[in-house]
């Protein structure tokens, strides 16, 4: 009995020690959650000096408005923002990260300020168009996996 006694703190602890190991466990709607996948990013918007010049619908899979500039030249920073069904932002973590694919490099560049950073400059290369795509990454900029992506947006490159 005095051996049972002596140990009961220890089983209490290591008993209570595993209840919160499985309380705390990965919370699927926690943004600071690594394991957090954007599960709830239903949509993209990209703004250009306050304004919102085209927005993606993942639920039709298509885009309002698209993208212009003219050879030689670069837009102001556009902003981008992943949304959720009613488009609403959506609060990511920091292991969150965007990818912009060009579909003609020779046409237009997309650059970002800071690799991964939510947004960058539009660059046209050449008249003509091309398109881009938007990938919401999870993971190691660079390394990651994508969790939402669009279809591809338009982009005209010509004078005006």
């Amino acid at each position: 009995m005095r051996h049972l006694q002596r140990k009961l703190p220890l089983v209490l602890a290591t008993a209570g020690l595993l209840v919160l190991g499985a309380c705390g466990g990965d919370d699927p709607m926690d943004p600071m959650d690594d394991d957090f996948h954007a599960d709830e990013v239903e949509g993209v918007t990209l703004s250009l000096s306050g304004q919102t010049v085209a927005s993606y619908d993942g639920h039709d899979g298509a885009w309002t408005g698209e993208l212009e500039v003219e050879p030689g030249e670069e837009t102001a920073h556009i902003n981008v923002q992943f949304t959720d069904h009613d488009g609403h932002a959506v609060t990511l973590g920091s292991d969150f990260y965007l990818r912009v694919d060009v579909a003609n490099e020779s046409v237009a560049e997309f650059e970002q300020d800071t690799p991964g950073e939510f947004g960058g400059h539009l660059h046209g290369v050449a008249e003509g168009d091309t398109e881009l795509t938007f990938s919401l990454m999870h993971g190691a900029v660079g390394s990651g996996h994508a969790d939402f992506v669009t279809a591809p947006l338009h982009v005209h490159v010509h004078e005006h």
